[in-house]
């Protein structure tokens, strides 16, 4: 489980053969979870200055691998304890987004990006949504596209500030409106009267 913060940019050394080799401050151990750009992978071997991770054929059909390159997103996992800010994300990438159109703003960056139809459903208005693994606030929605607004400081901290329009990102929409669209889709679904009466009984 991951925050949507990104605790430093880590420099990719090489891809190839589905390993990706960064090069990072941070030192994880053999196994750790660790999301790189939005997608959560597994640490299979350590260097001095760095560490490997290795993207199996779902994760590469499912993120933008074209931007494994230069400068990336990382977070750790969650360690029991930790003090949770931005929001739950499990560093599952749903699909990848492009980036459509950038509009200035007083004090921030508007930014549209689409996403297909499939996954619209689950981006709600004033939701959360995390963007190449940084956790950010939607503003509106569309039939195939939602508009965020990214302050100063997140500009600073992230590699948003050099988007260009036309980039594909990964995405991640909130679990939690995953798992009640789940919820409330299948056939014998749960209402609302339904959980109103699981919850009465305890």
């Amino acid at each position: 489980m991951f925050t949507g913060l990104i605790r430093e940019f880590a420099e990719v050394a090489s891809y190839s053969n589905n390993i990706l080799t960064l090069r990072a401050t941070y030192k994880p151990n053999i196994g750790d979870s660790i999301a790189i750009n939005g997608a959560c992978l597994t640490v299979i071997e350590l260097f001095e200055g760095g560490f490997s991770v290795e993207l199996s054929l779902e994760s590469r059909s499912l993120l933008a691998v074209e931007n494994l390159k230069g400068k990336v997103h990382m977070e750790p996992a969650l360690a029991l304890g930790d003090r949770l800010d931005g929001h739950m994300v499990q560093g599952h990438v749903d699909c990848v987004g492009v980036i459509e159109r950038f509009n200035q703003r007083e004090n921030g960056l508007d930014i549209e990006v689409s996403i297909p139809e499939k996954q619209i459903t689950f981006v709600i208005p004033k939701g959360s949504i995390t963007i190449d693994g940084v956790s950010l606030t939607v503003n509106d929605v569309s039939k195939k596209s939602f508009r965020l607004t990214i302050i100063p400081h997140t500009l600073q901290k992230t590699l948003i500030g050099s988007y260009k329009v036309g980039q594909k990102v990964n995405v991640e929409t909130d679990m939690f409106a995953r798992y009640l669209h789940h919820m409330f889709s299948k056939k014998d679904a749960l209402d609302w009267n339904s959980v109103d009466r699981i919850m009465a009984t305890y």
